[in-house]
């Protein structure tokens, strides 16, 4: 019998990363549902016992490397690895209107907090899991990143939003390089614009369909790609 695979989710007491642990728990994976806010992590759980899934929740806060550590201890002290990393949990602090967000009315210090998530998040969460996975000769990330972060289509608007995903591409893009043809795949994909309190009511895409490429990348066979950019299971411009 395979074994179960353990996959951690950040920010993923809501929206697509609820989703994502509900898509995961479903294919048989042991999803561990992260959560900055433990009680409302628990309280999202309780909706998934609802349909029979028991996801585990820790506390996990992506701008703190002290409580990435004690997530990724709690993780390791239950089951003893982790095998897939889904950099889901994300900020988007300039509102839902790319008119009242310019480049030359960006604050710096908002920029800066929305990189301490967006960015910095993912790369302290991988350099806490990735050396588990080397040890245990297999790993899938998936980095939730965006359209938005696209150079290939940058356009106006959400300036720090933009920024943060274009250099969690970049990111991306350089772990992959470093790891090379280790077991380890890393990938970033862009969920479209869905239904979430981030996107609001008039997205055009719902969790299920944001949360399906995601869930594909951290289930990927060794055969399948690592250092891609994806949306709906296809390769993307950069």
């Amino acid at each position: 019998m395979a074994e179960t695979r353990i996959a951690l989710v950040t920010g993923a007491n809501r929206g697509i990363g609820l989703e994502i642990v509900r898509q995961l728990s479903r294919a048989g994976l042991m999803a561990v549902l992260a959560s900055r806010d433990v009680a409302k992590g628990r309280e999202a759980a309780a909706e998934l016992a609802s349909e029979g899934l028991e996801p585990p929740v820790v506390a996990l806060d992506v701008t703190d490397e002290g409580s990435i550590r004690a997530a990724v201890d709690e993780v390791l002290g239950v089951f003893g690895r982790i095998d897939v990393l889904v950099n889901n949990a994300g900020v988007l602090h300039e509102g839902q209107t790319p008119d009242v967000s310019k480049v030359l009315q960006l604050s710096p210090a908002m920029a800066l907090a929305t990189y301490e998530t967006n960015t910095l998040g993912p790369l302290r969460t991988m350099q806490a899991v990735v050396p588990i996975m080397q040890k245990g000769g297999y790993g899938r990330v998936v980095n939730l990143s965006s359209g938005a972060g696209q150079l290939a289509e940058m356009g106006s608007g959400f300036p720090a939003y933009r920024m943060s995903k274009a250099a969690l591409n970049a990111l991306t893009r350089v772990t992959a390089a470093e790891l090379g043809a280790a077991p380890i795949k890393v990938n970033a994909m862009c969920p479209g614009w869905v239904r979430t309190d981030m996107g609001g009511p008039d997205a055009t895409r719902s969790v299920e369909q944001g949360a399906e490429t995601a869930v594909w990348l951290a289930t990927l066979p060794d055969t399948g790609p690592t250092g891609g950019f994806f949306r709906d299971k296809a390769p993307i411009a950069w």
